[in-house]
């Protein structure tokens, strides 16, 4: 297992599995997986998993589309780090009071936070609220040329 080098959130993951909303940023920041790994919250997969399940239900992703996408998804240096119920409860809960976002994206943040890493984020709230704690915005590194 490698040393993470930024905390990525849905709002990047999910770019890469539909093409209308991804970019350049989204687009760099899979291809810095490429050499180290992303944390994520435990609330992600379910996230990931939700954001997958509306996609369907609207009729913008087929189950097997999902399931794909999952396979691919899986094979990402991605890891989640678990966490008691208690820390939930109180320290992401007072995050999210203080930083006025939710418990799901305060848990990002508290992530990041805790192991001094940049966010990958499109999510504005998400994004202004780390800056206001000290958390840098991920940039991926520039591509390298190819000859």
């Amino acid at each position: 297992m490698s040393t993470p080098h930024c905390v990525v959130d849905t709002s990047v993951v999910m770019a890469w599995c539909f093409a209308d909303e991804g970019n350049a940023y989204t687009a760099a920041v899979l291809d810095s997986l490429g050499s180290g790994e992303a944390l994520v919250p435990a609330i992600w997969p379910l996230e990931v998993g939700n954001v997958l399940l509306v996609a369907e239900r609207r009729k913008r992703l087929t189950p097997a589309d999902s399931a794909r996408f999952l396979t691919l998804l899986s094979a990402l240096p991605i890891r989640v780090e678990q966490e008691p119920p208690a820390r939930m409860f109180q320290d992401i809960l007072v995050l999210a009071r203080q930083t006025k976002l939710s418990t799901y994206d305060a848990s990002y943040l508290d992530l990041a936070l805790r192991h001094g890493l940049p966010i990958a984020t499109q999510d504005t709230a998400l994004r202004k609220a780390a800056k206001k704690s000290g958390v840098s915005a991920f940039s991926p590194p520039a591509p390298r040329n190819s000859r």
